[in-house]
């Protein structure tokens, strides 16, 4: 009860310390899947922010989202910063949509993970891809796909060897760390893996485009 008490005062506007954040280390989050995942995303490993609030891409700041809504994915503009809406999670599964992680336990920041865990994450990640049959994989970070997969040479895209059954991706990260990727950049590689993986778009946000619902939230 008492992680749920922090979770809680997040949630209200209230925040974490360093020192509150860094109990997160090592906790983990429950995949965003469902029926009918037709593109499966696979962030690093949970930031400590993310562990807190129990969302994927729950920092506030990460273009995860934005990038979705930019390349036409979802028709909303999510913030999870505060947790996932159930209303989005319920679009994102709708719109075929799933969420992992390549190493499930939470860190400050993804360079400190080790070789052994990114590898174990890889083969970890094959028999949770068997179980939810996506037809496309997407991976969110080249550096953890060269290191996890053993491809030291691998270029951002999409992938001569398959996952199980589904295509293999990788596209760019979306933490704001990344700054060799603009958000369009990210909406256009995004969009490429989706249409890959079979989704509908739907008409593409402009830059300037605001949505209501996150607007009040804020």
């Amino acid at each position: 009860m008492a992680g749920l008490g922090r979770i809680l005062l997040y949630s209200a506007g209230v925040g974490f310390s360093g020192a509150e954040l860094d109990a997160f280390r090592g906790k983990t989050l429950p995949d965003l899947v469902g029926p009918g995942i037709r593109l499966l995303f696979v962030g690093v490993n949970p930031g400590l922010q993310t562990a807190a609030v129990q969302a994927h891409f729950g920092r506030r700041g990460n273009r995860f989202y934005p990038a979705l809504f930019r390349a036409g994915i979802v028709d909303r503009l999510i913030d999870a910063s505060k947790g996932l809406d159930p209303d989005d999670r319920a679009h994102l599964i709708a719109r075929g949509v799933g969420i992992t992680s390549l190493v499930p336990g939470a860190t400050r920041r993804a360079d400190e993970l080790d070789e052994r865990e990114l590898r174990a994450g890889a083969d970890a990640l094959a028999e949770r891809v068997a179980r939810i049959h996506p037809r496309a994989v997407a991976i969110l970070g080249i550096t953890a796909y060269r290191i996890g997969f053993g491809r030291r040479k691998a270029l951002v895209g999409r992938q001569p060897e398959l996952i199980g059954d589904a295509q293999l991706w990788v596209v760019p990260n979306p933490s704001g760390l990344n700054a060799h990727s603009t958000l369009a950049g990210l909406g256009g590689a995004y969009r490429e893996v989706a249409l890959a993986a079979g989704i509908q778009i739907t008409e593409a946000a402009s830059p300037g485009r605001k949505d209501a619902r996150l607007h009040a939230r804020e």
